[in-house]
């Protein structure tokens, strides 16, 4: 039994988002250790229902010990969730939160590989039953592909530079560990934000790449909006700009419409209305939410409502 402590992040103002109705069905598309999922099961009336999604199977064995008739955890990730859905016999629900990124467990369980703060193996993976581990991926993976990545996916002005260091050691040696991979990035970054380790943006990019967890992002916002019912909540929270990025832009332009050429005559009730209203401006942890967990600072959380635009 994992027994890491999560401390969830913007917990009261994401449950708080998503106006639970007692009677209503929800989606947790990242149980985690089932901080949002437990409130929002206190807000359920016995007819109310919660459908929590996670990939990583030590999460799943929390949430599988939970006994709420209310309650269904479902293994797997929520780029699946019009077909768990479907199978579920689930046509609407009445909110959908999606908290992005690696939970606290996650970066300090030494043998997952994520965090730089321990020597431990390479692995990365959120599902580990599945899938090629970052020692794997580094042992093949082209220079070129490599750059890309780490320029893509972690914002790394020294992409080429690490790729080419990379590719250069493991000829030598295999990278297998991420002290290896720490020190071989710390070698060819010389600088960096003060109090940022040099390897964070080259762990954060290979992480997001084996994960695939931009495109699983974009992929389920649009099941996410054909899925709500009217007046229906999407609270998404994400970690870095890469995420939060996506969801702003597929936020305004799910709230905007269908564009019409420029000076096309018509009136103003004619005008396409979106399928999303959007609901206040982007929400971020208080201070003292800070100062009690450091970790919530890069946290930036959405908020849009399900219009009755069909």
């Amino acid at each position: 039994m994992n027994e890491l402590v999560h401390t969830t992040v913007l917990l009261n103002e994401a449950v708080a988002a998503l106006e639970i109705k007692p009677d209503g069905i929800y989606v947790d598309g990242t149980f985690g250790r089932g901080g949002h999922s437990r409130k929002i099961l206190e807000q359920l009336g016995p007819k109310g229902r919660l459908i929590a999604f996670d990939k990583d199977p030590a999460a799943v064995a929390v949430g599988a010990q939970w006994s709420d008739v209310k309650f269904q955890m479902v293994h797997r990730g929520f780029k699946q969730l019009a077909e768990v859905l479907s199978e579920l016999n689930v046509k609407k629900v009445d909110g959908i939160l999606l908290d992005l990124g690696v939970s606290s467990p996650q970066l300090d369980e030494a043998a997952r590989g994520f965090s730089f703060r321990f020597d431990a193996p390479l692995d990365m993976r959120m599902d580990v039953s599945s899938g090629v581990t970052a020692a794997q991926w580094l042992a093949t993976v082209e220079e070129k592909l490599l750059a890309e990545v780490i320029r893509d996916y972690g914002e790394e002005r020294f992409a080429k530079q690490i790729a080419k260091a990379l590719v250069v050691a493991r000829a030598i040696h295999p990278i297998e560990t991420t002290r290896q991979l720490v020190e071989l990035v710390s070698q060819t970054v010389r600088t960096r934000e003060a109090g940022q380790n040099p390897a964070t943006r080259t762990f954060q990019a290979i992480r997001i790449y084996l994960n695939q967890e931009l495109e699983e992002l974009a992929r389920v916002l649009p099941e996410c909006v054909t899925h709500l019912n009217s007046g229906g909540r999407l609270v998404v929270i994400s970690f870095h700009s890469l995420e939060d990025r996506i969801v702003k832009h597929f936020m305004r332009d799910m709230a905007e419409g269908d564009k019409l050429p420029r000076g096309v005559p018509i009136r103003a009730s004619e005008v396409p209305q979106g399928k999303l209203n959007l609901i206040g401006k982007a929400i971020r942890a208080s201070e003292d939410e800070l100062c009690a967990n450091p970790r919530a600072r890069s946290a930036v959380m959405r908020i849009a409502e399900r219009s009755d635009v069909t």
